[in-house]
């Protein structure tokens, strides 16, 4: 699994989404029941203009493993995107709360993109 997420990791940083999708399609097959290749295929959606199923992987990713913090913080951002700010609130609610329970630093990306929409979600909620 570790391969198939690099590669759509990959695919999705050269804005490739439909074959970010198709990979991280073929590993979902190989891996149904790990959760960063939802969250990865509900980014692949987003990009290609389809919320409703990004919301579905990103649904199947929470109940697969609730517990991760990046899985809620990309939800927010595709809702937030799409115009529904109160959906985004929650889901950044429930970013900060287990982001909060994790132990070490956080990675420079996240806290930067946390600094900006953070506020943004607050004050729209």
């Amino acid at each position: 699994a570790v391969v198939s997420t690099q590669s759509t990791g990959a695919h999705l940083t050269m804005q490739q989404y439909a074959s970010a999708f198709h990979f991280v399609s073929a590993a979902i097959n190989l891996r149904p029941k790990f959760a960063p290749l939802f969250m990865l295929l509900g980014i692949a959606l987003t990009h290609l203009e389809d919320p409703t199923n990004a919301k579905q992987a990103y649904d199947q990713a929470i109940s697969i493993e609730p517990d991760n913090p990046i899985t809620y913080l990309n939800y927010a951002i595709m809702l937030f995107n799409h115009g529904e700010k109160s959906n985004a609130a929650a889901q950044y609610g429930k970013f900060e709360m287990y982001q909060n329970k994790k132990k070490g630093s956080a990675d420079p990306d996240v806290s930067s993109l946390v600094a900006k929409l953070g506020p943004i979600l607050h004050l729209g909620s």
